[in-house]
């Protein structure tokens, strides 16, 4: 599928504000299951844009606005295409090279924690509390072995079942023991339990930040709002790392657009900066995705 992306970020300040510095981490991977094509970035007031890689591979663009401003606006427009998700044949294929019980006795050698150590810890959004051990514990029935990959889907199918998608219950800051309590979140809350579920069981698992194109989906409807989606990545032995979507049924396949990973949300933020200067601040995200028809 051939996806174009339009991503506009404005901040409009109350009073002048100087030494803006800020990162951007809004440019799609280019991996065995999507290439970015064409990517193009603009900042007003015209900034030159000095690039990088993180700790976790993901690219950023960094900037600074010195001069007095009261308006930032970042647009970027991506062209992607990506790939379908693996037939379930071919996986079930893949799953047949390692028992379950050795895969789950590998995920708890010294191995396996030196090698993701960082995917292993707890984060400020992913607390190991006892609400979310309680929550792991019952994704399957207590002494029952099964597939780490099984496992996985299981916890992410519990997650879309016991929560409500409720975009005013939480905020950015909300923590995946807060929203166990409350019951309802947004696909960035359904991530960040499923990532502290998985390590409480010493499943390797990282946020991913990206996109997920449903207008086509929507019969025609265009008073519907788009926004940046999050979803989990979790290693699994042989197959590696594996994709699961805890707020959408469907396969995370050739409808998502990935941005970047990290430990949690707080390690891949779309627009992220400081500035100088005092006063409110509005903030205006616009996403637009479309299908782009093959001639």
């Amino acid at each position: 599928m051939k996806l174009q992306i339009s991503h506009v970020t404005q901040y409009d300040y109350a009073e002048p504000v100087t030494d803006s510095v800020n990162e951007i981490r809004l440019s799609p991977s280019t991996n065995e299951r999507q290439s970015c094509y064409h990517l193009a970035i603009s900042i007003e007031p015209n900034a030159p844009l000095f690039t990088y890689e993180d700790f976790f591979g993901n690219r950023v663009h960094a900037f600074s606005v010195n001069e007095p401003h009261q308006k930032l606006l970042i647009r970027t427009q991506m062209t992607v295409v990506t790939e379908e998700a693996p037939k379930p044949e071919v996986l079930a294929t893949r799953l047949c090279r390692m028992p379950a019980e050795e895969a789950w006795s590998w995920l708890r050698s010294d191995e396996a924690e030196n090698r993701f150590i960082e995917f292993l810890l707890p984060t400020t959004y992913t607390e190991m509390t006892p609400e979310v051990l309680s929550f792991a514990e019952s994704v399957c029935p207590p002494r029952v072995m099964i597939d780490v990959y099984e496992w996985l889907k299981a916890c992410s199918s519990k997650i879309r079942a016991d929560f409500m998608y409720d975009p005013e219950a939480t905020t950015v800051q909300t923590k995946a023991s807060d929203m166990i309590l409350q019951k309802r979140g947004v696909c960035q809350d359904f991530a960040h339990l499923m990532i502290a579920a998985c390590r409480s069981y010493s499943i390797p698992a990282r946020y991913v930040s990206g996109y997920h194109f449903v207008g086509d989906l929507q019969g025609g409807s265009t008073d519907f709002v788009q926004a940046s989606h999050a979803w989990v990545e979790a290693y699994v032995p042989v197959l590696g790392w594996c994709s699961f979507d805890p707020t959408n049924v469907a396969p995370v396949g050739e409808r998502y657009v990935k941005l970047g990973h990290g430990r949690d949300y707080q390690d891949i933020v779309p627009v992220k900066g400081v500035y100088q200067g005092e006063g409110d601040q509005q903030l205006q995200v616009v996403v637009d995705v479309r299908k782009i028809q093959e001639t």
